[in-house]
């Protein structure tokens, strides 16, 4: 493995940046139950918390159930719930304000590669004050195809001006693992969401962090070494 240092850092949302992911899974599952009728538990529901909106939609009611009009629609009600009670909880995963000042010290580029919309990524970075650390947001607006699809981090590279393999993917999800995979791209898990034994054998991960004051991710900067979390 190379010791030079990766050029761009690309930067998944939901539960790579933020720890929110249960705001999501509590948002969808009042919809679905109780304005869709649909009868799912709290834990059907978080396994098909990856994707666009839309596909989530697809995955629960079959494709074409919902008019386009009316999947943004309940998109957007879905959001609306999701920002009403995340933001008196909205912050960034411990240590990565400091990761983000450290990695713009050393003049690595920096996208957020995400399946969020552009509203929840607004919401995000101007709440927080992080918009500025970020040279591209690619959100779901821009994409034709989900993660493990890699339109997202290859769009994110090539507004970056970044070859695939010069940059490095943080992610919290196996889905998001697969899509880094099959973009080119090495991939640091954050183990908000999902442990270490629930990933495949993923050849591009090259390590398991619980948040960003991990030992070994300085490492980063200026390396490819593997991170032991």
């Amino acid at each position: 493995m190379t010791t030079s240092a990766y050029k761009a850092f690309l930067f998944d949302m939901n539960g790579t940046m933020i720890n929110d992911m249960e705001f999501h899974t509590k948002a969808w599952h009042h919809i679905l139950t109780h304005d869709l009728n649909a009868n799912l538990t709290w834990d059907e529901v978080k396994v098909q918390m990856y994707g666009k909106n839309s596909e989530v939609l697809d995955r629960l009611f079959g494709p074409g159930h919902f008019s386009p009009e009316e999947a943004d629609r309940i998109s957007l009600d879905k959001e609306k719930a999701y920002q009403q009670e995340y933001l008196s909880h909205l912050q960034l995963i411990k240590g990565l304000d400091r990761f983000l000042e450290k990695a713009k010290e050393h003049q690595i580029k920096m996208a957020i590669a995400t399946a969020a919309i552009t509203f929840n990524i607004d919401f995000t970075v101007d709440n927080l004050h992080i918009r500025h650390y970020f040279d591209a947001l690619i959100s779901a607006d821009d994409v034709t195809k989900s993660k493990p699809h890699p339109e997202t981090f290859l769009k994110a590279a090539a507004e970056l001006g970044v070859a695939p393999e010069d940059c490095l993917v943080f992610e919290d999800a196996p889905k998001g693992v697969e899509a880094a995979l099959n973009a080119g791209m090495d991939c640091l898990v954050i183990t908000t969401m999902h442990t270490q034994d629930e990933f495949p054998a993923y050849g591009n991960i090259i390590g398991f962090v619980e948040d960003y004051t991990a030992p070994g991710l300085d490492a980063l900067f200026t390396s490819r070494e593997k991170i032991k979390g």
